[in-house]
């Protein structure tokens, strides 16, 4: 991993759109079936604030949630791990481990071979196709 990513509140404002910023830094989610709408093509998914590798294409999946899944993250460095009890619910949180930014949660409900569902927000997450 490269140097951690700090940046104002107000830096990060005017990066970010109004959705981006509530959701990677204020700890929001997105409605389901509003951004998953990334190409079927092998690339990489990014962190929309630092541009760090999360996701390979490879390990997308279509979970039917509405959000974008993954089964795992490029590698176990690219993402941090937090708990979540908010909404009265007990959730393991994703955050970007360059930049602290939201990402979405991890549950044990995915498939082969992990077993886990990175549910992320899609506008967490920027897509570079691979060339």
């Amino acid at each position: 991993m490269t140097d951690k990513v700090t940046k104002t509140d107000q830096e990060w404002r005017a990066q970010l759109s109004d959705l981006a910023y509530k959701v990677t830094r204020k700890h929001g989610t997105e409605r389901a079936f509003t951004n998953d709408n990334f190409p079927k093509t092998d690339g990489t998914f990014a962190c929309v604030c630092c541009e760090a590798p999360l996701f390979d294409a490879s390990t997308k999946y279509d979970s039917g949630t509405g959000w974008p899944s993954f089964y795992q993250p490029m590698s176990p460095e690219a993402v941090t791990e937090k708990e979540d009890n908010g909404f009265f619910m007990r959730r393991t949180e994703i955050l970007c481990s360059r930049c602290d930014a939201h990402l979405g949660h991890v549950f044990p409900d995915g498939p082969k071979p992990t077993g886990l569902r990175y549910c992320m927000n899609g506008v967490a997450l920027t897509f570079s196709e691979k060339r």
